[in-house]
């Protein structure tokens, strides 16, 4: 940035020993503060990305872990089932012990039944919201990518017009113009990116 800065007042010595070319260095010092403007808005943009993929990695370790969590009732649903139904067909002199405890294993089957529905709301419950952070990620990237690209164009910008103070010559300067309203209307469609 000092470099720029220390750029723009040597041009600005140089328009003021050539008075026709100061709209010029005008010019670049408004392209200068619209580069950093645009720059200051790509790296947010890239930081909200940055954030958004890191929210994005947790949802989907809390959907893994309410998924495994599911699985793992399951698995305790089918034992207790098995348990129960093992209960009805093992010969057993304690009639009356093996009806409680195949009852007490098919409590616990319910049971986990019942639990499982709650996880399996609660696990695609996650799984929504993270697409819609998704969504909301390359949504943000798609912007990020629209202000980087304006401000490729207003440097380009900038660098031609300032081939104007070497070569005196204002096709440079209306190159450099050209290219400003490019960048800034790329830049700006960051804003209306859906």
């Amino acid at each position: 940035m000092t470099e720029e800065l220390s750029e723009l007042h040597e041009h600005a010595e140089h328009a003021r020993e050539h008075p026709d070319l100061a709209p010029v260095t005008l010019t670049m010092a408004v392209l200068a503060v619209l580069v950093a403007t645009v720059s200051l808005l790509g790296h947010r943009t890239h930081t909200e990305e940055i954030i958004l993929k890191n929210e994005e990695v947790l949802l989907q370790n809390k959907v893994t872990d309410q998924w495994a969590y599911y699985q793992a009732k399951n698995i305790r649903r089918h034992n207790d089932e098995l348990f129960a139904d093992l209960a009805t067909v093992v010969a057993t002199k304690d009639v009356e012990g093996a009806a409680k405890l195949r009852e007490k294993y098919r409590a616990e089957a319910d049971r986990y039944k019942d639990e499982q529905k709650e996880l399996d709301a609660k696990a695609r419950e996650l799984e929504n919201e993270g697409k819609l952070t998704r969504h909301e990620g390359d949504l943000t990237r798609r912007k990020a990518d629209r202000f980087d690209l304006g401000e490729v164009f207003l440097e380009i910008a900038l660098v031609i017009t300032s081939i104007t103070l070497l070569s005196g010559r204002r096709i440079f300067w209306h190159l450099g113009l050209l290219m400003a309203v490019a960048g800034i209307v790329v830049a700006s469609s960051g804003w209306v990116v859906h």
